[in-house]
């Protein structure tokens, strides 16, 4: 079972380019169990906004964003504005 869960996750991560790695890697526990419940939905990580010692990772879903605090707080429906 253990080698069918780490199988699972390296075929994930082969879906993600450095730049996702390295983003993953600056997100906090929390936030990585919360930007892994999006993923399912199909939002990809974006960015990470750093201010003021909080990070927000933003991920985007086609037209939709989501926003998730460093305690993991997801907010689906953001007052941002998205630049592309």
């Amino acid at each position: 079972m253990q080698a069918l869960q780490e199988r699972e996750v390296l075929l994930e991560r082969r879906h993600y380019s450095p730049e996702q790695t390295a983003l993953w890697d600056k997100l906090s526990l929390a936030q990585k169990f919360a930007a892994s419940s999006l993923t399912q939905f199909g939002y990809d990580l974006a960015f990470i906004r750093n201010s003021q010692a909080k990070s927000i990772a933003i991920l985007l879903c086609d037209d939709k964003v989501a926003t998730i605090t460093d305690d993991g707080e997801i907010d689906t429906s953001p007052d941002i504005i998205i630049r592309h």
